[in-house]
C-alpha cells in the first residue's frame, strides 16, 4: 500500500488500493444475475398465465350458469305452453260467467281456480305480454288482421285475440292481435 505524506503534521492516511475481484467471481455473479432475471420473467409469465386461466374459468362459470338458466326456462316454457291453452279457455269462461242466479256461486269457484293458475304462472316468472293499446311489436305480437280504426293510430293494437306470454325475456307465445292501419 502506498502511503501519502502530508506536510501539515497530520497522520498519514492510507489510500486503499482498488479492490480486484477475481474474474471467476464476476462470471458467477453475472450468471446469478441472469438466472434471477430468467426466474423473475418465468414467475411473471406463470402469474399472467394463472390470471388468464382464472378469468377463463370465471367466464366458463358465468356461461354455464346462463346455459342452465336458459335450459330451466326452456323446460318450464315447454311445459307451460300446454297449460296456456287451458288458461285461454279459462279466460273465455271468465268473460262469460253469470253474475246472478244459481251459477254465480259456481262461477266464483271457477274464478278462484283461475286466479290460482295465474298465481302459479307468476311464481314461475311467466307474465302476460302487454298488448291492448300498445304499438305493434313483431318480436312480441303476431298480427291476425289489419283494420281501419278512427280511434287508433296506425300500427297501434286495436284488440287482443289471444294473450301472449313471456318467461323472463323470452317469448313463450306471441300475443295474437288486431292492428290499426
Amino acid at each position: 500500500m502506498a502511503k501519502k505524506h502530508t506536510s501539515n503534521n497530520q497522520p498519514d492516511v492510507q489510500q486503499p488500493e482498488t479492490a480486484t475481484v477475481p474474474e471467476e467471481t464476476l462470471k458467477e455473479m453475472e450468471a446469478l444475475r441472469q438466472a434471477l432475471e430468467e426466474a423473475q420473467a418465468q414467475a411473471k409469465e406463470y402469474s399472467e398465465g394463472w390470471q388468464r386461466e382464472r378469468a377463463d374459468f370465471s367466464n366458463y362459470k358465468r356461461r354455464i350458469e346462463r346455459d342452465q338458466q336458459f335450459l330451466s326456462q326452456s323446460i318450464t316454457g315447454d311445459l307451460v305452453k300446454k297449460y296456456l291453452l287451458v288458461l285461454d279457455d279459462m279466460d273465455r269462461a271468465m268473460q262469460m260467467r253469470p253474475e246472478e242466479g244459481d251459477l254465480r256461486v259456481w262461477s266464483s269457484g271457477i274464478e278462484l281456480i283461475y286466479r290460482k293458475l295465474q298465481n302459479i304462472l307468476e311464481s314461475e316468472n311467466i307474465r302476460r305480454i302487454p298488448a291492448e293499446m300498445e304499438d305493434f311489436d313483431p318480436s312480441r305480437h303476431e298480427a291476425i288482421s289489419y283494420e281501419a280504426s278512427p280511434d287508433h293510430s296506425s300500427g297501434q293494437i286495436i284488440g287482443v285475440v289471444q294473450e301472449g306470454y313471456m318467461i323472463g325475456d323470452r317469448v313463450l307465445r306471441p300475443a295474437r292481435v288486431r292492428v290499426a292501419r
